[in-house]
């Protein structure tokens, strides 16, 4: 009977430092595998777009260098994927290059590192678009079109678990992985040791955000997965926290349009009538789940274009009077920016925290609250002109003209006098899917020894 035990101690790794003491529980639960996802497309388009990270190198190089002690100790794999945020070519040869530095720091002992890439030529995908098989659109997107492509800056694959593996297969030791689908990375693992596809895929769903699947609420917490042959069984970690029935079913169905179904490269993980045991006091069990083998496999991809140059603006209101105008002194503002640079060719937008400026259009509560923060976004081809848009769309609230008003200016406060240079602006141009008749053809892999 195929079993498995994996212990996840981050989801999206280095975004927060992961937690030692429910870490070093899970090492000592004995786990066949130690097993990460450092990336996720929540951050936005700009780490994509700029290739850069959205985290701390040193919070990286902290988790990495945990989960690389304690793999070797026990002499388990360890598997990252979607490395550095994003899983681009950068982040990959980043976090090898961390490995291999470790290794050398702490006098390891030789272990074989196997990595692969996930980016893609935009010639690759160029050649897809007007094809028998274009590149799909999701979320309602359209198919992928030449321009849109041509306004992309990068674009990488989301692999699933082929790469993973295939460098298994190969004896890997440590594995770096480019861009991933989260649930990928464990089943690998997962197929690696015979289990079920159903019970592989569930294990890496229920495993990918690590204690986001436990009660009460504690983030970077050392979860525990195990498959035995009746099912997927899940348990915390930390002491104090419970995976219950109410957490994991609800960690199923959170970050996607529909709540039952979990796509991958090459098929669909169907939670539809999936059943939930609460085993022990911090273990539930799952069974009921199912895997859909897809008849053409497409891989997702991810790509981000260049908006342009970036500045921030803070200002701040507490005159009961500006507030109740706050629409016409924002109207008066953004008159002043297209008196200076006309209607088009830049971007400005206002967020108005205390009325609507988390929820937009779709906030409940039409009374504003009795202090606003306004935080002016300018976004323009350069950085002169994108100060200056932002500069202007931004001071000129202060000299917003309403009725009524008997004396000068001063209705509103600047946190700083000068606006705030920040990371370019990029919008996520690519969302689609790409058809592929040999699933690791985007993912070239490599191996190389590493240690003493």
């Amino acid at each position: 009977m195929p079993s498995i035990k994996i212990i996840c101690p981050n989801g999206h790794l280095g975004f927060a430092p992961l937690k030692p003491d429910s870490f070093q529980r899970g090492v000592a639960a004995g786990p066949d595998y130690i097993a990460a996802d450092s990336g996720s497309d929540d951050i936005g388009p700009v780490p994509l777009g700029t290739d850069t990270s959205t985290s701390p190198e040193a919070w990286q190089r902290q988790d990495l260098e945990a989960m690389l002690l304690a793999a070797r100790r026990i002499d388990v794999p360890m598997i990252i994927g979607s490395a550095g945020d994003t899983g681009t070519n950068s982040r990959v040869d980043r976090y090898v290059a961390i490995i291999q530095e470790l290794a050398k720091k702490h006098g390891l002992a030789p272990f074989k590192l196997g990595y692969f890439y996930s980016e893609v030529d935009k010639d690759r995908v160029r050649s897809a678009i007007g094809s028998d098989e274009p590149v799909l659109g999701l979320d309602g997107r359209d198919p992928l079109t030449q321009a849109e492509l041509d306004a992309t800056n990068r674009i990488v694959a989301m692999a699933g678990v082929h790469p993973y593996r295939k460098l298994l297969e190969q004896g890997c030791d440590v594995i770096i992985g480019g861009r991933s689908s989260d649930c990928a990375i464990f089943a690998a693992a997962a197929l690696h040791r015979g289990t079920t596809e159903a019970d592989a895929y569930y294990l890496g769903k229920v495993l990918e955000c690590a204690s986001f699947c436990a009660e009460p609420y504690g983030a970077k917490e050392t979860v525990l997965g195990a498959v035995n042959g009746n099912g997927v069984t899940v348990t915390a970690m930390h002491p104090d926290q419970r995976c219950t029935i109410a957490s994991v079913a609800g960690h199923a169905m959170y970050e996607r349009s529909n709540p039952y179904d979990e796509f991958v490269a090459g098929g669909r993980l169907d939670m539809r009538d999936c059943h939930y045991e609460q085993i022990d006091p911090r273990t539930t069990r799952v069974t009921g789940q199912r895997f859909v083998p897809a008849e053409r496999i497409r891989v997702k991809l991810e790509g981000a274009g260049k908006v342009g140059e970036r500045f921030i603006g803070i200002a701040s209101i507490r005159d009961p009077y500006t507030i109740a105008h706050i629409d016409e002194v924002i109207a008066w503002a953004q008159a002043q920016v297209f008196e200076r640079f006309g209607q088009s060719g830049y971007e400005l937008h206002y967020g108005v925290y205390g009325k609507n400026g988390v929820m937009g259009e779709l906030e409940p509560v039409k009374t504003p609250a009795h202090e606003l923060c306004i935080v002016v976004q300018g976004v323009a081809p350069t950085e002169e002109m994108a100060e200056e848009v932002c500069m202007t769309g931004t001071r000129q609230l202060f000299y917003a003209r309403l009725p009524e008003v008997k004396g000068t200016a001063g209705g509103v406060a600047f946190v700083l006098d000068e606006v705030l240079k920040a990371s370019p602006a990029y919008r996520w141009t690519v969302n689609h899917t790409l058809a592929v008749d040999d699933p690791l053809e985007l993912f070239p892999t490599h191996t190389v020894t590493v240690g003493a």
